[in-house]
């Protein structure tokens, strides 16, 4: 995202929202930026899927250090033992060599995806073992960009949706969309900044 679509996100949000407009003062500074490629950025998904953020940083510095070059075809030339070897799960391998795959043989079509809307998107992306919606999700966020996902499966938006708009307890995922309804079209940057209000420090794909 440029920085003046951004900063017009944050003042409209920051109109809207009290709460938001706190997040937003309270954690100035760097903003959503593409990063990586898209081969790794999935991948990375799938690394860290159902374990802890450092849990998941340790098993990716093992994996490229195994690999060198990370891409689909060193992934695909991989024993899955190995993969193992570096912390990946038997699942995990086998996900990551079919998402692997599927670059390879062009079931994943890069150069139409900015045709695409998000759902459209989605759909394609979950054909690939291991790949649901929420790690669709965080692909759109972190490195295609789009800027009015709202990821209702994460458990870190939904501890801060807890914690700053219903005094720590639980809400449901309908209510959790309905609050975002007055976000849109930038439920992505909404997301970003309630995360931050968890870890100071920015997420990156």
């Amino acid at each position: 995202m440029t920085p003046s679509y951004w900063n017009n996100a944050t003042r409209e949000l920051s109109g809207r929202d009290p709460v938001l407009r706190v997040l937003i003062r309270n954690h100035e500074g760097p903003y959503l930026q593409s990063r990586g490629d898209a081969f790794t950025t999935l991948a990375r998904s799938i690394v860290g899927q159902q374990i802890s953020v450092s849990a998941a940083e340790s098993v990716w510095q093992k994996l490229l250090e195994s690999v060198g070059a990370l891409g689909p075809a060193t992934i695909v030339r991989m024993d899955p033992s190995k993969l193992r070897a570096c912390g990946l799960s038997s699942n995990k391998s086998t996900h990551l060599i079919d998402l692997a795959e599927h670059f390879l043989d062009g079931s994943l079509d890069t150069s139409s995806w900015s045709d695409q809307d998000d759902e459209q998107l989605i759909a394609e992306l979950t054909r690939v073992k291991g790949v649901g919606r929420w790690t669709a999700e965080m692909f759109l966020i972190f490195f295609m960009m789009r800027p009015d996902i709202l990821p209702v499966d994460d458990v870190g938006l939904q501890r801060a949706m807890s914690l700053h708009y219903n005094s720590g307890k639980p809400l449901s995922k309908l209510k959790i969309r309905q609050i975002a309804g007055a976000w849109q079209p930038w439920r992505t940057v909404a997301t970003w900044y309630l995360w931050r209000s968890l870890d100071p420090i920015p997420i990156e794909g």
